[in-house]
């Protein structure tokens, strides 16, 4: 399953939003994002197109199968990477900032190597 850097930070961020707010529409993206509304729009109508996300007749955005597997997998990478960041001293806000980048280039198997290996040196 490939799909752009870009589409998967939508993906993300809707997750993200439908966390916080239970309900998403193209204006919080926008908002979340900083991005403009146009933007967010055409972005919207290609994850529509595609299969990722519903838009229901209120302009509500929901993740559909596909996209909701590829959010979390990206939220999950997110905030594992963000968190080990932090722990080794980088300041949040850099962390996330750098998180960003690398959740979307790291491979699945090092991800997952990543993670088995944080998993095991986790103190008690």
């Amino acid at each position: 399953m490939q799909i752009r850097e870009s589409a998967e930070n939508y993906l993300e961020t809707i997750l993200i939003l439908t966390k916080r707010h239970g309900q998403v529409r193209s204006v919080d993206i926008a908002s979340e994002l900083s991005f403009s509304k146009p933007s967010v729009s055409v972005a919207m109508k290609n994850l529509r197109n595609n299969g990722y996300i519903q838009v229901d007749k209120n302009g509500y955005i929901s993740l559909l199968e596909k996209g909701r597997e590829i959010a979390e997998r990206i939220y999950e990478r997110h905030t594992l990477l963000s968190d080990w960041l932090t722990a080794l001293g980088v300041s949040p806000q850099v962390a996330a900032e750098d998180a960003c980048r690398i959740e979307h280039v790291i491979s699945a198997e090092t991800f997952e190597a990543f993670k088995a290996h944080t998993a095991q040196n986790k103190k008690p």
